[in-house]
């Protein structure tokens, strides 16, 4: 794969390359119009696909905030068509790496020598490359390790890619008012917290610390010697990711439960009991290694839950929607998915939209054992993203709407939710109590 010798982090730089991706763009219009003109031929599935790719090959050469979206994006597989999927998928795994010089440049910096005086030997080639840093395989008296290194620039960059951003998610999403800016902020500050390595080496501890209870459930260990905010050293871990794993014809169903059951107990066991999260539930953060033990990777983000957020969110998991309207309206005001400037017609609207969400993504809850596999619930989840995605009234409607708790917690949910399908899993929903105090 080719190798970059050079991230453009200049707001300038950045904007120009995506302009040239947005030329591109044009280009595929006028030939999917053109071949609908001329062979009457509806070719939008390659339209679709030759834009995916052209917007991802632009996205990989900026890497940080930009390509860290598309990443998180690929994980909403209702929401972007299948080739937008397939391509940003690729975020987690097949991005062009840093060039060697360039490898060498930021360990001297950090570590003050280059990698192989620091190193007993360290691979000129990285394992992995993706939106944020790299890892290269390395030993040091006999420990095999796994240094990441973190891409020049990215953290500098964050604030202009989101400003870039912020003009096409409001146009996209309708966002409406003053208090647009605090859903930019909260993202803002995650992928800012991202590139703090010493932060994430932090949280990594605590988490593995807090979690030892979990059976199953495995975690690097993390060296601070070889360690700064943009280098973070730790056990090399050996594994298959998951992604690669539910290929596998040897697997079993008991296997998969037993993987799902770990995955599910360590997220609920983070949620309800720790209050903190580990946010970013993607294939490419977690390995199985030999054992079926789950291997939990990457604790960049992780995102804290507020009381005054937590007990309005859980209670609707519990709460009898039909029996109580009054106090689930009351639910969604605290939670800010109603708001006080609203319509009739819109707290009708919105209402209704809510209730039939929140049944449908709660009823995991609402069963002492849950098939995360079974299309049925997958079909109700489709057909609900399908209807927001084309309703034409909601489009018109201030979208400006939900506390900004909920785009770290939606997202931790719905990656949670395609890991467990993936793995076509059958888990026990209460089984994590056990391990809490």
């Amino acid at each position: 794969m080719k190798t970059l010798d050079y991230i453009p982090t200049n707001k300038i730089t950045r904007a120009g390359n995506l302009l040239s991706t947005g030329i591109k763009l044009g280009g595929n219009y006028l030939k999917y119009y053109g071949v609908k003109a001329i062979k009457g031929e509806d070719s939008r599935a390659q339209l679709d696909e030759d834009n995916a790719k052209d917007i991802y090959n632009s996205l990989k050469t900026l890497k940080g905030s930009a390509l860290k979206v598309a990443q998180m994006l690929s994980m909403e597989k209702n929401l972007l068509p299948k080739a937008y999927v397939e391509q940003f998928s690729l975020a987690q795994f097949s991005v062009p790496p840093l060039s060697w010089p360039l490898v060498k440049k930021v360990v001297r910096k950090n570590l003050g020598a280059n990698p192989e005086s620091v190193f007993d030997t360290f691979a000129a080639q990285s394992e992995n490359a993706a939106s944020i840093g790299q890892v290269h395989q390395a030993t040091k008296d006999g420990k095999k390790l796994a240094v990441k290194i973190q891409y020049p620039g990215v953290a500098d960059s964050i604030g202009s890619d989101l400003s870039l951003v912020k003009p096409i998610a409001l146009k996209m999403f309708n966002l409406r008012g003053q208090d647009t800016d605090k859903y930019f902020k909260e993202v803002e500050d995650k992928l800012l917290e991202e590139t703090d390595y010493q932060l994430e080496l932090q949280q990594s501890e605590w988490i593995a610390e807090q979690c030892k209870v979990i059976p199953d459930l495995k975690f690097p260990k993390f060296y601070p010697v070889y360690s700064t905010q943009k280098i973070l050293t730790m056990d090399w871990m050996e594994g298959m990711h998951v992604s690669e794993y539910i290929t596998k014809e040897f697997r079993s169903q008991a296997d998969n439960d037993r993987l799902g059951q770990t995955l599910w107990d360590f997220y609920m066991f983070q949620i309800h009991h720790l209050k903190k999260v580990h946010a970013d539930p993607h294939p490419g953060n977690f390995l199985i290694d030999k054992e079926l033990n789950l291997v939990a990777l990457d604790f960049g983000c992780v995102k804290s839950i507020p009381d005054s957020f937590y007990g309005p969110y859980f209670e609707l998991s519990e709460l009898e929607i039909d029996d109580n309207p009054d106090r689930f309206q009351s639910i969604l005001m605290e939670l800010e998915i109603l708001r006080p400037d609203d319509t009739p017609k819109e707290l009708a609207f919105f209402t209704a939209l809510f209730g039939r969400l929140i049944k449908i993504l709660t009823m995991p809850f609402s069963h002492r054992t849950f098939d995360f596999g079974a299309l049925a619930f997958w079909d109700e989840i489709n057909e609900l993203s399908q209807m927001i995605s084309s309703n034409q009234k909601l489009r018109k409607m201030n979208g400006n709407r939900g506390s900004k708790h909920f785009i770290y917690m939606n997202r931790t949910f719905f990656g949670l939710y395609t890991l467990l399908n993936d793995l076509n899993a059958k888990v026990d929903t209460d089984s994590f109590r056990k391990y809490c105090p």
